[in-house]
């Protein structure tokens, strides 16, 4: 592949891997309720393991990392497919402010595909998040919407002590939870599905004086990011959280979803905050962007290559998973598009846009792997690179313009050149 380095004109790459950036912790999807009910219910058993195989083996894309909803989302169904809210501890009347009643046994289908995940790939990552406490620590008592209950401190030990429950019961089952965020979407409810808002002095109170100390006095590792909300307002959030300095020394990061604002937010938080990571939670397509190169150039552009290049450890997508007419759902999204879509009738697995980019990075970057300096031409060939663990060098270049691109690539005294469609992408592995 290498050569001698050539003089031309075109577009030269420079890869340096002595300049060394963020460990990465790796690419992923969610593991939905609604991604593991046709997993697990829709597909046959052959079906199913070739899929497992595809998604989370060496010899598939090798997903590295993946978030799991603790308790509902807009995308949970019960054993039948249909749409199921609940957390970890509902009770119809009253208070259970020791959790009596905390039970994961509704995330049956949800456990037995984590399980079967990690039994494919045993360093996988797992990202857990709350689309809302239950619905007795609020103030309307209600799943759908408003907020804890903020004139009891009980309210607030009891949450915390309900994630010390959710990672213990978990790694009871064999799942292990790396980092947990505390709110999805925290800027934002729903009367339709589960949510919750929680504006970040709320949250910064909620990590200092309760969660980060229960987490202390239980032993527990996992770790705290804040936020976990679009890149637009999450500049804001963070400063919020982490200017508050016994917030900050129980925080590891901060999380981001891609649904407004831009990249360049997650850097602007480094920035400010270099020792904390950033993490890149959620991002989903649909049906209102059907194009499969447009898609294809916009998630290499802003995910795959922003995400990292701005500083994100782990590249997250929304559903694994999701059927011919986007669900099944909880009322949420209705026009949503998995990283695969599983056909109910015959069990036909499609591999859209969605998996394409994330096996750009997630098949040949191993978590551990650190991001090296590349340089890249914006809206033309833009790229990143890595150093894996085995000391092997990867580049992801992809060509987000509307022409045909060649460019050389520079790996110290040795280059080669490349031609890339417009709305491609490539990803190159060496030895150093």
């Amino acid at each position: 592949m290498f050569g001698d380095i050539d003089e031309t004109d075109t577009p030269t790459i420079l890869v340096d891997s002595n300049v060394e950036f963020q460990t990465m912790k790796g690419f992923g999807a969610a593991v939905t309720g609604s991604s593991a009910y046709l997993i697990n219910q829709q597909l046959s058993s052959e079906q199913r393991e070739e899929l497992l195989q595809d998604l989370f083996s060496r010899d598939g894309i090798h997903m590295s990392y993946i978030r799991h909803t603790i308790g509902a989302s807009d995308f949970s169904v019960d054993h039948e497919g249909s749409p199921a809210t609940y957390t970890y501890n509902d009770i119809e009347t009253g208070t259970d402010y020791n959790l009596d009643h905390f039970s994961i046994e509704k995330d049956k289908d949800v456990i037995n595909l984590m399980q079967d995940i990690r039994s494919l790939n045993k360093e996988i990552g797992i990202l857990g998040t709350p689309w809302t406490a239950p619905a007795w620590m609020k103030y309307n008592r209600k799943l759908n919407g408003s907020y804890l209950n903020y004139k009891d401190h009980r309210t607030y030990e009891a949450y915390a002590d309900y994630f010390v429950k959710y990672i213990k019961a978990y790694a009871d089952k064999g799942i292990l939870v790396d980092a947990i965020t505390i709110q999805n979407e925290p800027g934002h409810t729903s009367e339709s599905y589960p949510t919750m808002s929680m504006n970040a002095n709320e949250q910064a109170m909620f990590i200092k004086n309760y969660l980060g100390p229960a987490f202390s006095e239980n032993q527990i590792s996992t770790k705290i990011a804040a936020y976990d909300h679009n890149w637009e307002n999450g500049v804001e959030y963070a400063n919020n959280v982490l200017n508050d300095k016994e917030a900050n020394k129980y925080t590891d990061g901060v999380a981001f979803h891609c649904y407004k604002g831009k990249p360049d937010s997650m850097t602007k938080v480094h920035k400010q905050f270099p020792d904390k990571n950033i993490y890149l939670t959620e991002c989903s397509g649909g049906e209102w962007s059907p194009d499969f190169g447009d898609n294809l150039s916009w998630y290499m552009s802003n995910l795959i290559i922003g995400g990292p290049r701005n500083w994100a450890r782990a590249v997250l997508l929304w559903n694994i998973a999701l059927d011919t007419n986007g669900g099944p759902t909880n009322g949420g999204c209705s026009d949503c598009r998995g990283v695969v879509t599983i056909d109910r009738e015959g069990g036909k697995v499609t591999k859209n846009s969605e998996y394409y980019a994330l096996g750009h990075a997630s098949k040949f970057v191993k978590a551990g792997a650190l991001r090296i300096s590349t340089s890249q031409y914006k809206d033309r060939i833009e790229t990143v690179g890595y150093k894996n663990p085995d000391d092997s060098i990867v580049l992801i270049a992809a060509n987000t313009s509307s022409e045909t691109e060649s460019f050389q690539v520079v790996f110290r005294d040795r280059s080669f050149t490349y031609t890339l469609d417009p709305n491609s992408a490539v990803t190159f592995k060496w030895r150093e």
